[in-house]
């Protein structure tokens, strides 16, 4: 089933086709702004199952009427159908919350890993920043390896190691090690950002000159060459073995946040997964300009995509906005050069903005996705279905580690994922 715009298909003919009833197109106002696509379903089958007095009672429908209970039933299990075959996955930047010590923060992803697997996320990847006081996320290569002997089946990576902060061969080496211990379990995915601020940056790349990333896609190609023993004989690393030599690195994913990214990870013939926590606004012309310059490679016929979404879900949409409050106050002092350990929603709801601070206010809330069960899954469908991307990955940053669990059990729940085992 077609996911992205301008690909109706019969589904969406359907919808369209109740919305056009009489007898059913007051449950379509809202569906008006859509597409007929699975975010038109999903409100068809939300609101009809909140208003069932719009729809005839059973005993006195006529054939016609029936015929379109019969067709709402119908949307509903292609959606689910549709629902389940979008796998849904984690990206975490191990929160550290005030009061709470950075050692905690770390364990507590372990626990999370383990419970989103239960849960039946698809994988559980964990990205890599430095000098930030609400993130513990520090060294991805050293938490891929805890959470995979925690854990049975799901996929564990980076989300990402930035390259540019690292030897290439010292990661070649670290993920063969991974994939020898987890065989078919690691992803590798790989960033040009340093997660950082300048100054870190700077001790982490020991030099001015590398302090950009002009020279990433080398990196890369230095990175792939060394593991598959194809580096140029005229390289100066040729011959360089990276043990164990008996694997590969495992599955290759280029993430960015913009088209520079994608245009890399096209041309590689790799995977792409699109930030949109980061840059809300740059997804659909970032993942078009990657299906446009994908080749096909070794490790991809066809391009293969993940979009992210910072989501929070709560037991209603009212606390979910409460909740969301943490990690808006979290953005105003990042970008205000004042980063801090998430602070409490009892704190964060009745923070008092400057007038500065409302401006980044606005541009924090385009990053996030919240409401209650119901909610938040026409927001994420309707998220993805834009973009057309093959794959979800949720980020939520809120305050606690039970409140985030629960974030997560929630979206879980009112998506059918395989999950709980």
């Amino acid at each position: 089933m077609a996911l992205a715009m301008g690909h109706p298909g019969p589904l969406a003919r359907g919808v369209r086709f109740l919305s056009n009833h009489p007898e059913t197109s007051c449950l379509f106002a809202d569906a008006a702004k859509c597409t007929g696509t699975l975010a038109a379903c999903l409100i068809v089958k939300s609101v009809a199952a909140s208003r069932p007095s719009q729809l005839p009672a059973a005993p006195r429908q006529s054939r016609r009427v029936r015929r379109l209970h019969f067709q709402v039933k119908r949307m509903n299990s292609r959606l689910q159908s549709a629902m389940a075959n979008l796998p849904l996955s984690v990206l975490d930047l191990s929160p550290i919350s005030a009061g709470q010590s950075d050692t905690r923060a770390v364990r507590e992803t372990i626990e999370l890993a383990q419970r989103a697997e239960r849960l039946g996320y698809n994988r559980y990847w964990v990205a890599e920043h430095h000098n930030v006081p609400s993130v513990a996320s520090t060294a991805p290569e050293i938490m891929i390896g805890q959470i995979a002997a925690r854990t049975s089946h799901m996929r564990i990576g980076s989300g990402g190691i930035m390259l540019p902060n690292h030897a290439p061969l010292r990661i070649a080496e670290a993920f063969h090690v991974l994939e020898a211990l987890y065989p078919r379990r690691i992803d590798l995915g790989i960033g040009r950002a340093p997660g950082t601020d300048q100054l870190t940056a700077l001790a982490l790349r020991r030099s001015k000159e590398r302090l950009g990333a002009a020279d990433f896609p080398a990196q890369l190609a230095e990175l792939i060459g060394l593991s598959t023993g194809d580096l140029p004989a005229s390289h100066p690393f040729a011959g360089i073995q990276v043990i164990p030599k008996d694997v590969t690195l495992p599955p290759v994913w280029v993430l960015g946040s913009t088209e520079g990214g994608a245009a890399i990870a096209g041309s590689f013939g790799l995977g792409f997964a699109f930030a949109h926590h980061i840059n809300p606004g740059g997804a659909l012309e970032a993942l078009d300009l990657y299906r446009s310059s994908f080749r096909a490679s070794r490790w991809l016929d066809r391009p293969r995509t993940i979009l992210t979404a910072q989501a929070v879900c709560g037991e209603t949409d009212m606390e979910a906005e409460y909740l969301t409050s943490t990690f808006e106050l979290a953005w105003v002092r990042l970008r205000s050069g004042r980063p801090a350990p998430l602070s409490p929603p009892e704190e964060a709801s009745v923070y008092r903005y400057s007038p500065g601070e409302q401006e980044i206010l606005k541009y924090a809330r385009l990053h996030c996705f919240s409401g209650g069960p119901e909610t938040l899954r026409k927001k994420l469908l309707n998220h993805v279905n834009k973009a057309g991307a093959d794959e979800l990955m949720i980020i939520t940053t809120i305050y606690g580690h039970a409140q985030r669990m629960h974030s997560y059990e929630l979206i879980a729940k009112s998506w059918p994922l395989p999950g709980p085992s």
